[in-house]
C-alpha cells in the first residue's frame, strides 16, 4: 500500500509541475484590444488564398479609385511583420454597406466591398478600391475600417483610414481617435487617375492589454 500511494504522489506531483510551467503559455490567449463587435469577419475569406495585395469589388468601375499602400510593422514600429491578416470594409458611393453577392456572416452587415491580405515577409500589403462615401446622414467623415489578426493573438480593431481632405473630418472629430496601431488619417495624392494613400500599422500601439 505504501508502494501505491507512492507512486500516486510522484504522478500528482509532476501534474502540477507540469500545469504550473504551463501558465505563462496562457498570456497568449489573453484578449487584446478591448469589444471588437464584427471583427470574426477577418476569418471570413472562405477559400481565398491570401497574399499581400487584394482588390476590392467594383475597383474597375468606380471612382475615384483608391490605392492603399503600407506596412505592418511589430510593435517597435521597425521590424516588418510577417502573416498578419488585414481586412477591410467600407461603404458605396452612396454611404451604404451595400450587399450584392449575398453575404453570409458579418457580410451581411458590412456589405460585398471588403478584402483581406496576408502579409510576407517585408509586411507590405496594398489594397485597390474606391473612395467611399460618408453615412447618408452625414454625421461621421468618410471612412474604410481596418481589423487586424497577429500569428498568436486575437483579432482587434484598429484607427480607420479617414481622410484629411474630408471637411467632416473636423478638429472635433481628429482629437476623439486614438491612434490604434497609429494614426489612420491619410492624405490622397493623384498619379495615373488613382488616389495614393499610405496607411502603416504598428501593431499594439495604443491597443489595450497589449504585451
Amino acid at each position: 500500500m505504501k508502494t501505491k500511494a507512492y507512486y500516486i504522489a510522484v504522478v500528482l506531483f509532476i501534474l502540477l509541475t507540469c500545469s504550473c510551467q504551463s501558465q505563462p503559455n496562457l498570456k497568449s490567449n489573453k484578449i487584446v484590444g478591448g469589444p471588437c463587435e464584427g471583427c470574426e469577419a477577418v476569418y471570413e475569406y472562405g477559400n481565398k488564398s491570401l497574399n499581400s495585395v487584394d482588390t476590392l469589388p467594383q475597383f474597375e468601375i468606380l471612382e475615384p479609385k483608391i490605392e492603399i499602400r503600407g506596412t505592418v510593422y511589430q510593435k517597435d514600429g521597425k521590424t516588418p511583420a510577417n502573416d498578419v491578416i488585414v481586412y477591410i470594409y467600407h461603404t458605396n458611393r452612396k454611404g451604404l454597406y451595400e450587399n450584392f453577392n449575398n453575404e453570409s456572416g458579418w457580410g451581411k452587415r458590412h456589405g460585398s466591398l471588403r478584402g483581406w491580405i496576408k502579409t510576407g515577409k517585408t509586411g507590405e500589403y496594398t489594397f485597390y478600391t474606391f473612395r467611399p462615401v460618408a453615412y447618408p446622414n452625414g454625421g461621421e467623415p468618410e471612412h474604410i475600417h481596418f481589423t487586424v489578426k497577429e500569428p498568436n493573438r486575437n483579432e482587434y480593431f484598429i484607427d480607420d483610414i479617414m481622410f484629411d481632405d474630408d471637411p467632416l473630418l473636423t478638429q472635433s472629430e481628429r482629437k476623439k481617435l486614438k491612434k490604434r496601431a497609429g494614426s489612420g488619417i491619410v492624405r490622397p495624392s493623384q498619379n495615373n487617375g488613382i488616389l495614393m494613400v499610405k496607411r502603416d500599422i504598428i501593431l499594439g500601439l495604443n491597443i489595450p492589454n497589449y504585451e
